[in-house]
């Protein structure tokens, strides 16, 4: 049976309903996680915090999001809003939690949506190079005012694909996603082809204790390879906060969620066995280890694993962090929309544009911040990209804990001897949601020290610390701000705090 809020009712925000289906949403969360990416830019500062056992912290790393989706679609079911996170913590929790856990989504979006951008400009001036055959053009990425404009450029571009709606967005997520897959299978199937004829550096056996977690050497090295496995598996949850847009509200986003974890946890052990039996973990050239390429395993590796084709996976990242870019919109946009429609955030934010059924005006303040974030940091880091996916890791942890936990308390006491129910919206998203705030705390304690990620600091501690930390800090002054302007949300005006009333 369908649980029901008290004191509730689904508020129409003025979206179009019913534009993505089942695959749409999948096709989407997928863009969203945007797996060559993510990989490229995560495969070698995971290795360096846990060495070969990278495929055992991707699979612990996949479960807890597995516990969280479970009590996300539960939340989904019982309240389909486009708000997610800050619609049922506040639910939950009140207010200050809710705004706070909104904050925390808003924050990892911005953050990912700046690496994103960063990404594509990288692999944008090696593809230049690679058809032209100059390698200095690859060297434009290093120039500061070139790549900050042309990061300027790509951030426009997805910001206008984004504001004209899921439709425009599905069509070109299709393409994108397609092409990339392939790619990636291209790149696994190669990699296995050299390591089989014994022409790769490393050329290693797939061995059992890389899927022992308890291998890796101390638990802060553990819950940092957590925090960044984290960080590759972040974005389902975008498919639920486009639920008032999609087929089926109640049912189809929480099979989405559920399905887009599947698959991308199939094709990440598939692709982390093939660099790590390929390159293994040193720093030789072509290893893991090699502080040099860490950042973008995938430029490094493409032309020694595909040859003559290393080109594609060049284009293939490209338009993953493209497709991810634009897709990213999704989720930020929609939780200003629905703070700005329950009185969390100025009345503006709930805009929606006429033409496109879009939140036209919190999209664009979405693409501003991000765009102003990556030019502050591409100056005061020279690794702003580890930096930020580090950072990142900290905010998914904190938001998808906070969101698995009100799952929690919003359905007590409804389960009523259903043991389904009660794995499902009590047990699971417990688990889920205190490990995921376990890995929070720890990573924030270790990044204090200057030498956690790349090692830049500010006044003496670490950037990754003032990045995750700090940003939140910041939400606690903004959100501040926002009940001295208007404080009627939090006073509960527009929404009641509740809990479940039937089984879930």
């Amino acid at each position: 049976m369908t649980a029901t809020p008290e004191g509730s009712t689904q508020e129409a925000k003025g979206l179009s309903g019913g534009q993505v289906g089942l695959l749409g949403a999948v096709v989407i969360g997928v863009s969203t996680i945007a797996p060559a990416y993510t990989l490229t830019g995560a495969l070698g500062p995971t290795a360096s915090a846990v060495g070969d056992h990278l495929p055992a912290i991707f699979i612990v790393g996949f479960v807890p999001m597995l516990l969280v989706a479970l009590g996300y679609r539960a939340l989904n079911n019982a309240m389909p809003d486009a708000g997610t996170t800050f619609t049922w913590s506040s639910r939950a929790f009140g207010p200050w939690i809710g705004w706070m856990g909104g904050w925390g989504l808003l924050a990892a979006t911005i953050l990912v949506l700046s690496n994103l951008a960063g990404i594509a400009v990288d692999f944008f001036y090696l593809m230049l190079a690679q058809l032209t055959g100059d390698e200095g053009i690859a060297d434009l990425a290093a120039n500061v005012p070139v790549n900050v404009a042309t990061c300027l450029v790509f951030m426009a571009l997805a910001c206008w694909v984004s504001y004209r709606g899921l439709e425009a967005t599905k069509t070109v997520q299709y393409v994108l996603v397609g092409f990339q897959l392939l790619v990636l299978g291209w790149f696994a199937v190669a990699a296995f082809s050299k390591v089989a004829d014994g022409s790769a550096p490393a050329g290693l056996t797939v061995d059992p204790g890389w899927f022992n977690p308890l291998g890796v050497e101390s638990f802060s090295a553990f819950a940092a390879g957590i925090s960044l496995s984290v960080f590759i598996y972040w974005g389902w949850d975008v498919v639920l906060t486009m639920n008032e847009e999609t087929q089926g509200a109640r049912t189809t986003p929480g099979k989405a969620a559920l399905s887009t974890i599947a698959v991308i946890v199939v094709l990440y052990l598939t692709i982390a066995l093939a660099v790590l039996s390929f390159s293994g973990t040193g720093a030789d050239e072509f290893g893991m280890g090699n502080a040099d390429i860490q950042e973008n395993i995938f430029a490094a590796l493409a032309g020694p694993v595909m040859g003559p084709f290393a080109i594609l996976m060049s284009l293939c990242v490209l338009a993953s962090s493209a497709a991810s870019l634009q897709s990213t919109f999704i989720g930020p946009a929609r939780t200003m929309l629905a703070m700005g429609h329950y009185g969390a955030l100025p009345p503006r934010y709930a805009q929606v544009s006429r033409r496109f059924q879009s939140p036209g005006y919190a999209t664009v303040v979405a693409a501003v911040v991000a765009s102003v974030f990556y030019a502050v940091m591409r100056v005061v880091s020279v690794n702003v990209l580890s930096d930020t996916i580090t950072a990142l890791g900290m905010m998914v942890c904190f938001y998808y804990g906070v969101t698995a936990l009100a799952c929690v308390w919003y359905f007590r006491g409804s389960w009523g001897g259903n043991v389904k129910a009660f794995l499902t919206t009590c047990l699971a998203p417990l688990v889920g949601g205190l490990l995921l705030l376990v890995f929070f705390v720890q990573t924030a304690v270790d990044s204090m020290d200057p030498s956690y990620g790349s090692g830049s600091e500010i006044a003496g501690v670490g950037l990754v610390f003032i990045l995750g930390i700090g940003v939140l800090g910041l939400g606690l002054v903004v959100m501040a701000v926002q009940y001295a302007r208007s404080p009627g949300f939090f006073r509960g005006e527009s929404l009641v705090v509740g809990r479940s009333t039937t089984d879930a």
